[in-house]
Parts: C-alpha cells; structure tokens; sequence
C-alpha cells in the first residue's frame, strides 16, 4: 500500500510537471504569436484617426474632426514609439457606446501586430472626464438580448487592451467611473491627478462591474478593499487611489488639465530605450506568471527568457555596454 501510494504520488507530480511545462510552453508560443509577427498594422477605419501629434506640450485638438469619438495618434521626435489612444466624446463624457467599442476594438487590433509602438497611453481629450463607463442612455434604448452582446463586447475589447504586447498607460486626468475605471484597471499602469475621481459603481444600479473589474480591482489593490469599494460603490480621489495602490503615480493638476498624461508620456519615454523584444517578453512574463504558483511561473520566466537569447536586440545591447555607447535597437 504505501508503494502504491508513493508511486501515485510520483504520477501525480509529474503530471503538475508537465502541466507546468505547458503552461511555459504556452507563454513562448503567445509570445511568438503576438511579439514576432511581421505584419505590418492594417489601416485604421470608422472614423479613428491616424496623424502624428506633435511635441507633447502643444495644442493638438483642432487636428481632427468632431465626429471621430477615438483618436489615435503615433507621437513623433522625442516621443516617436508611443500611441496615443484619446477618447474624445464630450456630449456623453466619452460613455463607452457600441460605436466607441467598437472603434476601440479596431485600434488596439491595429496595433498589437505593429513592431514599431513601444508603449500605448490612453488618455482623454475631454476636459474633467476620463470615462464616466457605459453609455446608459443608449443601453436604455436596447434590448436585453442587446444589452448581454455589448457588454461581452466591452469585455473582450478591454481584454486585447490588457493583453497589447507593449506597455499601456492609462492617464487619468479626470472622472474615471464603472467601465472607465475598468478600461484604466486594463492598463499596466496608471497615472491621475490629485482632482481625478474614480470607482466601480455599478452596485448603486443593482448589477455588477461587467468587464473585468470584480477581477482586476482585487488584483491589484487586494481582495478585501477591492470588495469594499465595489460593495460601498465608493468614489476615491487621486491622493487615496494612491495611497491604495489602485494608481502608480499621483500629480496635482495643471491649468490645462492634461497633468496625468504629461505624466504618462515622461514616463513612456523611459521605456523607449529599452530593448523591444525584451519589454514584449517581460510583459507576458509577468502577467502569465501572476495567475499561476511560484514554481510554474517560474517555468514561464525561463520560457520567456529563452525568447530572447537569439534576437539580434540582445546582440545589439551586450555589444552596446561593451562600447559605452546608447544601444540602438531595431525590434527585431
């Protein structure tokens, strides 16, 4: 009996082992499915544009027209690698509608196969408001068989948004509520000002955060306060998002309103020197590695790491520090 039972034990954790090894295996393969890809980005249509912004500090909001509820922007000079994604419906203080989703769906489909964005930082180009969630007029005016569809929508759309190979920002410069503060929770990392007011509310309407936030809130800020704030619905400020870890980083707001993106974009550049590959890698890394135990994250890591022994960015960057010398990095 007690062979017997050694010898199914030693069945069983072979059989976690190769579970594990899966698992890693797994990791490599999304990685050479989503960070190698050689195809270019299909264009963006239904009303996103495309221009390059110019530097940071400048006005850019008469570039595009009114109609497009989604501006994408690739940022040139100093900022060249980083999108920009602004949210830009003002007469519904950018509420998620179907179109908006839909637009969203689009952009972030457009740049996960493109090698040359570095990091996505999403923003709002309407003055106090991030995302004030979903669209409840419209949603009043569906039916539920309607209402079940958009909401899986909304989820699958936040979904791509948290798994783009690159780092994503979200610049929280105003009222961050429901699939909002979800779209944000989404992100890497965030960023808000001080002013800036965010929540799951959802509780206050008798439903509950459909797109991600019963999830990612406990996952970030821990499963006791997560369960207070979804249960009270409480709205926290950017000092207390803070002080909660709900946010990375808290600025006082400027008079142009936009300090939480001025923020992200200081903060975006920091990654650009890094080496491509190795941020994709990283990425994946560290969020397959968050929903699996220490040992098989282990595995993913070691997967991962061996992604990145072949490309040329690791040649370029040994060679690089061997030289004193800023590396120059191609993606590869």
């Amino acid at each position: 009996a007690p062979a017997a039972a050694m010898a199914a034990a030693a069945l069983g954790g072979l059989g976690l082992l190769r579970a594990r090894l899966r698992l890693a295996a797994a990791a490599a393969a999304t990685f050479a499915a989503l960070g190698r890809t050689g195809h270019r980005a299909p264009p963006l249509r239904g009303g996103v544009a495309a221009a390059a912004l110019p530097s940071a500090g400048r006005s850019y909001g008469s570039q595009a027209k009114e109609e497009e509820e989604l501006r994408v922007r690739y940022l040139d000079d100093e900022h060249k690698g980083i999108v920009v994604l602004g949210l830009n419906r003002s007469h519904a203080k950018n509420a998620l509608s179907k179109n908006l989703v839909k637009m969203m769906s689009k952009a972030v489909d457009a740049l996960k196969s493109d090698k040359k964005v570095r990091t996505v930082v999403f923003r709002s180009e309407v003055p106090g408001i991030f995302c004030a969630g979903a669209d409840l007029k419209e949603r009043a005016k569906m039916h539920s068989s309607e209402v079940s569809s958009f909401v899986s929508r909304a989820r699958a759309t936040i979904n791509e948004l948290a798994n783009l190979p690159v780092p994503t920002i979200a610049a929280i410069d105003g009222t961050a509520l429901g699939g909002g503060l979800e779209l944000a929770l989404a992100c890497d990392i965030r960023v808000a000002a001080s002013s800036a007011k965010m929540g799951l509310v959802e509780t206050k309407l008798a439903i509950i955060p459909g797109a991600g936030g019963t999830q990612r809130l406990p996952r970030t800020i821990g499963v006791s306060l997560a369960k207070e704030l979804i249960f009270s619905a409480r709205i926290v400020d950017g000092e207390e998002a803070k002080s909660i870890g709900l946010i990375s980083h808290v600025v006082e707001q400027n008079e142009a309103g936009d300090a939480a993106y001025r923020r992200a974009l200081a903060l975006a550049r920091e990654f650009l020197p890094q080496g491509p590959v190795a941020m994709r890698v990283a990425k994946l890394a560290i969020n397959q590695g968050m929903e699996v135990d220490l040992v098989t994250g282990l595995a993913i890591e070691e997967a991962c790491y061996a992604q990145t022994i072949p490309t040329k960015d690791r040649i370029e960057g040994l060679l690089a520090f061997k030289e004193k010398r800023p590396p120059r990095y191609k993606g590869e």
